[in-house]
């Protein structure tokens, strides 16, 4: 090998500078060590927030303390190797901006007929579309009936785009601007959400939108308060200031509703025979309420309150007199209560102003008398353009603070414009001695009184029952700005720290088990020489971690699995060398001469295997989302450094081992013997393996038709729940009582029997967060008779390190995106196939071999899909179609053509060194020389994969499982599909390499 010197040069600085990087994660794991030692020394386990809060502060106080190399705690903390969220725990969300909100701004809220059908139509369209949501707003008001102009005075030819949008301009003109007005909303939209994500205190969060479209990922690995992140990412910060209307000023009219509401509701039937409205003697708290509402009766104690008094019945207790609170209800009353104020004939006895009345709740407060959450319900007071006097647009600043009595609190700072109208209501309010409601996204946080006259210079505070905590994400999201529209998840997941923690244990035992019996098989099966390769893939590891740390790349679950499959396909190039110098030191050659045409006649399978493996790699990096993503970044990490390891590494080794003359022969004395003078005739099998494999192929098509897949979340869309019991649960049992509370859900055993893993797709169509809740809610109540005694559903959800039971994990998809995610795996496996196809093609010069190869992998492919559809409904393990699955789809792929790519390579060989020799014994004979290789790569990646399997985490079983049919199945076709597909064809061509047969020949071809 010609410039040794500089390979081991580079050789060194490289693992020099591999050590480097991942320093910063061994500083910033020591650290933290002694800050949870330290803690734990302090409190005992029963005061985990005081731990918590210890070792926060510990952290703290040594942060800029250099540790090692002068190396401080924060530098080492912002470079070490990240982990991602199924290692970590965290949560993880993409975010999609909502374009009809922003068109609608656009459009100044205008009751344009067009405008406003072309927005319900794109709806519609957007169901079965890969358009954009702006796209098919387009198509869809091109389509509407009439000349319909987007330059016209009632949509974009307004006061918010007078300076982009002339009257006389083309629909095609307009569209221009309206999608760079769009671009600029989303682009906002991103800036506000980093902004908030970083004063929420997370490290290394990551936030990146998502191509051109309107959906933002944001990644927090490590965050534990998932419900503070979910208020976070979706409060579009809408805050305005309002003057409101006094309890005096709405009680007749509340009165008169709940009049109405009875007349509205309650059958005429129900009110004959005695049922009629009666003037009776009432209770003293009726009596209390009536005199507090000015004397009107309430309806007859005795009747059924819900139907003699809808609304007054369910109130807990009026307003006062000058004061701004009409009446207060429960919380769990306010959906029925809004219901009742939207009905358009209860509108109706709003005269005047009041007619644009806005009803709006206060923040709930717990009350301890009634044991439930109740909250203040307020009239806003607005005119005919329904806008708020002054808006959260010119808050400039915002702090958290106190009050005068010490409560939590937001001080906020206006611009000059704001501060001139705030003036202006204060003002108003001391004059007529009224409040000024401060709204933040339609919730009253406080309604102060102005007591001394006009407030000047712009400052403001808002008060309210909330923490310090809240207090901050409140004072950030002012801060940072509000949202240019609400920003729905349309996917989440969320790993609790303890499954994160399980997942780290879980991996590094499967990694060092498969290491080590990959370690243990290559000195077994290759003496010194498979020892050589042992260091070298030693090597090969530092620089995968090394790489990965520099680049600042995420390690995920999927990604340890990418690692560990790396350990078993990067001897595989060390396989081909050593196979490749036993048959010239077999020929009789010099050992030194040997060892050179063994890595060079070497080179051009490694390069050809490890291309088209790369090749589908890089195509799932493309397509793949999240942890998949993971998966393909370090696979291809892997296949790099292994190349060079392999070719460079393992050569330095046996070339310094070998220059004195010491003996090498790549074997052992068990292992010497094997494989040699093999001589099966694969050809004369094929039609036995053509008729085997059509009868699984047709099994298969007729499973993947009939039974079908067990398509996940990822493909339907849904919301799935790992949740621990404390003791084990029947899954049967548990699916039927979610069943009665979902409608629909199954619920089946992930991991041990005391884990259960629940899908289910109730309302998955809604969005918000609200929603979330509600289905979170009623899954605790579903499984409340497995659950601990005393949990409550706070500790369900909780977030806590060492959980022994509860919700341990969340993964959500909405029915839009998962419709994405499917179609995109669909053009990634096609893609790869299209790509594998032209490459083989280009290095083979026939297309015959990219037939061959093709056939193969489309035999792997159905295969693995026939065994997914026959056995997922018994399997004790996850078996859903889910993007993992694709990424494991995508690795068979990558591994059979690896395999079939070798045997081809050597086909092309021997058509050179061998123009005498028949097309059968051609390909006989390669199959045989390569049989050795195929045999230890295949058997060395299966081991690897059982270690994971077995030893593993449960959320990446089912992709281990498709990895481990796929080896074996890809193994097989390599030699009984793709070259036998390939001498058929080329057969058939009558392409004739030679122009001897001789007899031997001829009874050969007449066998085969």
């Amino acid at each position: 090998m010609q410039n040794k010197g500089l390979v081991t040069v580079f050789a060194i600085l490289f693992g020099l500078v591999s050590l480097y990087q991942l320093s910063f994660t061994y500083i910033a794991n020591t650290v933290e060590n002694d800050a949870e030692a330290y803690a734990k020394s302090r409190f005992s386990e029963n005061q985990p927030d005081e731990r918590s809060i210890a070792e926060s502060r510990y952290l703290d106080s040594v942060g800029a303390t250099p540790q090692f190399l002068g190396i401080d705690y924060r530098t080492a903390k912002e470079k070490e190797l990240n982990k991602g969220l199924d290692l970590k725990g965290g949560i993880n969300v993409i975010l999609q901006v909502s374009v009809q909100d922003i068109l609608k701004g656009l459009a100044n809220n205008t009751k344009s007929p067009a405008f406003n059908q072309a927005l319900e139509n794109a709806v519609e369209l957007q169901k079965n579309s890969q358009d954009t949501y702006l796209e098919s707003f387009f198509q869809a008001f091109d389509a509407i009936p009439g000349d319909n102009q987007l330059a016209a005075p009632d949509i974009f030819f307004n006061k918010n785009l007078e300076e982009d949008i002339d009257i006389n301009m083309s629909n095609a003109e307009v569209k221009t601007v309206i999608e760079r007005k769009i671009d600029e909303s989303i682009t906002s939209a991103f800036e506000v959400l980093r902004k908030r994500i970083d004063k929420f205190g997370v490290t290394q969060p990551n936030i990146q939108r998502l191509g051109n479209s309107a959906r933002i990922l944001v990644e927090l690995p490590g965050a534990k308060d998932v419900e503070r992140v979910k208020k976070l990412l979706q409060s579009t910060a809408q805050l305005e200031f309002w003057d409101v209307y006094k309890f005096e000023e709405m009680q007749d009219f509340l009165v008169a509703a709940d009049s109405k509401v009875k007349e509205l509701t309650v059958p005429t039937e129900e009110l004959e025979e005695g049922e009629e409205v009666q003037d009776t003697t009432t209770t003293s708290e009726d009596q209390d309420i009536q005199d507090l509402l000015g004397g009107d009766e309430i309806e007859d104690a005795d009747e059924d309150p819900a139907k003699a008094n809808p609304i007054l019945a369910k109130m807990v207790s009026p307003g006062f007199q000058g004061q701004p609170v009409i009446a207060r209800f429960a919380v769990s009353d306010t959906a029925q209560i809004n219901e009742y104020l939207r009905m358009p004939q209860v509108r109706a006895l709003l005269s005047g102003d009041q007619r644009y009345t806005k009803f709006v709740w206060e923040l709930p407060e717990y009350n301890e008398e009634l044991e439930e959450e109740i909250t203040g319900l307020y009239a806003l007071k607005r005119d005919r353009s329904l806008q708020p006097p002054l808006s959260g647009g010119v808050v400039t600043d915002a702090q958290q603070a106190y009050d005068q009595v010490g409560r939590v609190a937001v001080d906020m700072q206006m611009n000059g414009q704001g501060a001139k109208v705030w003036e202006e209501l204060t003002g108003n309010a001391y004059s007529t001695q009224s409040q000024i409601a401060i709204v933040l996204d339609d919730v009253v946080y406080s309604a102060p009184g102005v007591t001394s006259g006009p407030i000047s210079g712009g400052r403001s505070q808002i008060t309210g029952d909330f923490t310090i905590t809240e207090g901050q994400d409140l004072a950030n999201v002012l801060r940072a700005g509000k949202l240019p529209a609400s920003a729905d998840i349309i996917q989440a997941e969320f790993v609790g720290p303890t499954l994160g923690q399980e997942a780290i244990n879980s991996g590094m035992i499967s990694f060092l088990i498969a290491l080590g019996l990959v370690l243990i098989w290559m000195i077994f099966y290759y003496g010194k020489a498979g020892a050589f390769a042992d260091i070298a893939l030693a090597v090969n590891i530092l620089f995968i971690f090394g790489v990965l740390a520099g680049l600042g790349a995420v390690l995920t679950l999927p990604g340890i699995a990418g690692i560990v499959l790396t350990i078993g396909i990067s001897v595989d190039a060390n396989v081909l060398i050593f196979e490749r110098i036993r048959e010239e030191l077999a020929k009789g050659k010099a050992q030194k001469d040997a060892i050179k045409d063994g890595f060079n006649n070497a080179l051009s399978s490694i390069l050809d295997a490890n291309i088209t493996t790369a090749l589908t790699g890089l195509i799932l990096l493309v397509f793949g989302t999240g942890p998949i993503k993971g998966f393909a970044t370090t696979l291809l990490i892997g296949i790099a450094t292994s190349l060079f390891t392999a070719i460079f590494i393992t050569r330095l080794f046996i070339d310094g081992y070998s220059k004195n003359g010491k003996p090498l022969t790549c074997s052992t004395g068990i292992t010497k013997n094997w494989f040699k003078n093999v001589n099966i005739n694969f050809l004369r099998k094929r039609k036995i393996a053509y008729v085997i494999s059509g009868i699984l192929i047709v099994i298969s098509l007729g499973s993947l038709f009939t039974v079908g897949l067990n398509q996940g979340v990822d493909f339907v869309g849904g919301r799935t729940y790992t949740v621990r019991f404390d003791k084990d649960v029947s899954a049967t049992q548990v699916q039927g009582q979610l069943v009665d509370v979902f409608g629909s859900a199954e619920a089946k055993t992930y991991g041990g029997d005391n884990q259960l893993k629940i899908t289910t797709k109730y309302k998955i169509d809604e969005t918000g967060a609200e929603v979330d809740q509600e289905v979170e809610q009623l899954l605790f109540e579903g499984l409340s008779e497995q659950l601990p005694s005393g949990m409550t559903y706070d500790d369900f959800i909780a977030d806590d390190d060492n959980k022994v039971a509860g919700r341990m994990e969340y993964y959500k998809v909405s029915p839009t995106i998962a419709d994405d995610i499917k179609k995109s795996s669909f053009w990634a496996v096609l893609g790869s196939l299209i790509v594998v196809f032209l490459y083989i093609l280009l290095r083979f010069r026939r297309w015959q071999f990219s037939l061959g190869a093709v056939a193969a992998v489309f035999h792997d492919v159905l295969i693995v899909l026939g065994i997914f559809s026959l056995t997922y409904k018994i399997m004790p393990f996850n078996m859903e179609i889910d993007q993992s699955f694709i990424a494991a789809i995508l690795t068979v792929i990558g591994y059979s053509l690896n395999d079939t790519v070798v045997v081809f390579d050597r086909i092309r060989e021997f058509f050179n060194e061998h123009p005498g020799w028949k097309m059968n014994r051609i390909i006989n004979s390669a199959l045989n020389s390569t049989l050795s290789r195929t045999l230890n790569t295949s058997m060395t990646t299966l081991i690897v994969l059982m270690c994971i399997f077995f030893i593993g985490a449960e959320s990446i079983r089912g992709l281990i499982f498709a990895l481990m049919v796929g080896v074996i199945v890809g193994t097989y076709s390599s030699v009984f599909i793709a070259t036998p597909v390939f001498f058929d064809t080329v057969k058939k061509r009558g392409i004739d390499l030679t122009d001897k047969k001789s007899e031997d020949e001829n009874e050969d071809e007449k066998a085969a």
